[in-house]
């Protein structure tokens, strides 16, 4: 055997070794490896599972107590809106003329409800109940409100009607 055939046979020899050592070792390490990067993961997610689930909670809490503040439980919006008005005029001198069925709008994937109803009575109360229809409920805005003065010419009193709508999201 010449040199350079002893040459040629070392290199294919390092080379085959190389490619076996790769298969029978370094390949399983490398994966072993790659599976404990993911369970030392799945471990740090677990070990912060418990915070994560107080901070729901909390939450949670949260979010109940800011319905409960606006009235806002359980059942549906026109309910809770009515509720808060036959609430504010058995208090006040108000009266609730009519309350129609709400005109519902979908536009780009947002559902827009908007609530008519007339009350009649006085001025400065129908105004307290738009202000707390709007600030302290937060059913929506006021998107318009007329003030119109009729009589009755049975009785030949003046009274103070307002149309209100409300535009409401969701």
């Amino acid at each position: 055997m010449t040199k350079k055939t002893k040459n040629i046979l070392l290199v294919i020899g390092f080379i085959s070794t190389l490619f076996l050592c790769y298969k029978l070792a370094i390949s399983k390490t490398l994966s072993l490896k790659k599976e404990f990067n993911n369970l030392a993961l799945q471990e740090t997610l677990f070990e912060n599972a418990p915070k994560q689930v107080s901070l729901l909670k909390q939450k949670e809490e949260y979010y109940n107590k800011v319905l409960d503040k606006y009235q806002l439980n359980g059942s549906s919006v026109q309910n809770n809106l009515l509720k808060t008005i036959n609430r504010y005029s058995d208090s006040t001198n108000l009266k609730v003329v009519n309350f129609l069925e709400p005109h519902i709008i979908i536009k780009n994937d947002l559902k827009i409800n908007t609530y008519q109803f007339t009350l009649e009575g006085d001025f400065n109360a129908i105004l307290k109940l738009i202000y707390k229809l709007e600030q302290k409920t937060k059913f929506g805005e006021i998107i318009n409100l007329h003030f119109e003065k009729k009589k009755n010419f049975r009785s030949g009193k003046s009274y103070l009607q307002a149309s209100v709508l409300l535009k409401s999201f969701g």
